[in-house]
């Protein structure tokens, strides 16, 4: 039977600090836990509501609705709760296609960016020390369990940037339209803040490239920066790839 103590944790690890302090973090959701452990991560503990017995063939805890209610992020508790060993940090990339955001404060659109990153094939993202944790429990449902297969490093960028020896393009409102640059095989595309875009510092290095308007009618101030991730990297695959 699950502790006091145990719950008491699990609970705190709502708390940045406290997942960093244990390697720990949480999933809630049949579907995104069964991935994770299909995909390699190691579950600590597996909490499921007595009445749910889809994952009876793991070692797992049965509570009672209410503790669930108490543990869980969601508004509606799903009935499943796992609390995981973080990734493995492994060394900043070098070579590859990566995306690098800059202060990403959502953290819906962080764990949309890593799924997408994981659709198109994307094994690395950098991410600046402002952005959102990735373990935050939004980012990771949101990540659908992409995080399994998506390294999510945060480091100083401009650091980071200015040391790479990959091209780099941030994405800027007055960049050079996606569909006239020619993006290369392996590079960096920076993407920025939901509200400011990328740094100045930021935008000095490399070459801007932007998603060109063709609407009628221009009263759109600009895209979520999810939407436009998904497709600045889709245009990146098919011009990479002729």
């Amino acid at each position: 039977m699950i502790t006091k103590s145990k719950l008491k944790l699990i609970k705190s690890l709502n708390r940045k600090k406290i997942r960093e302090e244990h390697q720990l973090f949480i999933v809630e959701g049949y579907k995104s836990i069964r991935e994770l452990l299909n995909s390699g991560l190691i579950a600590e503990d597996i909490l499921i509501v007595s009445g749910n017995h889809q994952l009876d063939d793991l070692e797992s805890e049965i509570i009672s609705a209410k503790d669930m209610n108490i543990l869980s992020n969601l508004k509606t508790a799903p009935g499943y709760l796992a609390v995981f060993k973080m990734n493995q940090k492994q060394e900043l990339p070098k070579t590859g296609k990566i995306i690098a955001l800059d202060d990403v404060k959502d953290p819906g659109n962080l764990g949309t960016i890593i799924r997408l990153a994981d659709w198109f094939g994307i094994e690395h993202i950098v991410c600046s020390n402002e952005t959102v944790d990735v373990y935050n429990s939004k980012s990771v449902q949101a990540s659908m369990a992409s995080l399994a297969r998506v390294q999510v490093h945060y480091t100083h960028l401009k650091e980071y940037l200015s040391n790479s020896l990959l091209p780099i393009f941030p994405t800027a409102m007055g960049g050079t339209s996606i569909y006239k640059e020619k993006l290369p095989e392996q590079g960096i595309i920076i993407m920025g803040n939901e509200s400011h875009g990328i740094s100045e510092e930021l935008l000095a290095i490399g070459t801007p490239i932007s998603i060109p308007p063709y609407g009628k009618l221009q009263n759109t101030e600009s895209l979520n920066v999810a939407m436009a991730t998904s497709v600045i990297l889709g245009e990146w695959l098919r011009s990479s790839s002729i």
